[in-house]
């Protein structure tokens, strides 16, 4: 029996993903300021996804990343360099990090800041090399 015949681990996958990727965002969004950040968030995203691919299929996996693996690792190649332009704009080093509060309406103030743009780069990196690596050699296996 291989692991495409295992209806337990189906249905842990379907109870697990969700679960994983809302982990890997709090991991995303909180490790701007804490330990933590894009990169383990992009492992976490990855190995959820990853977790689908061995439970179903590389298409089906595939079909539910909302975007591509290798162009995702450019745009977040490129979101990453792009967070460094801010601080060029205002005489700053490239990557100084800067913040700026907005107020939500209903939420309150928040903060947006260049770390968290870099972070989401890095997010995109992570998720796109694991999961082009990780599809190439399930797709050669199958």
């Amino acid at each position: 029996m291989n692991a495409m015949d295992s209806l337990i681990l189906r249905t842990a996958t379907r109870f697990l993903l969700p679960l994983l990727l809302i982990f890997s965002l709090f991991v995303l969004l909180r490790g701007h300021d804490e330990p933590g950040g894009g990169f383990i968030a992009g492992l976490v995203a990855a190995v959820a996804f990853s977790l689908y691919l061995f439970a179903f299929d590389a298409s089906g996996t595939r079909r539910l990343m909302w975007m591509d693996p290798r162009p995702m690792l450019g745009w977040g190649l490129f979101i990453a360099t792009l967070s460094g332009l801010p601080a060029l704009f205002q005489g700053k080093a490239f990557f100084t990090a800067l913040w700026w509060p907005v107020h939500v309406p209903g939420i309150g103030s928040v903060t947006l800041s260049t770390p968290l743009v870099f972070d989401i780069g890095v997010y995109m990196v992570v998720i796109g090399s694991v999961m082009a690596i990780v599809l190439a050699l399930a797709e050669a296996e199958e």
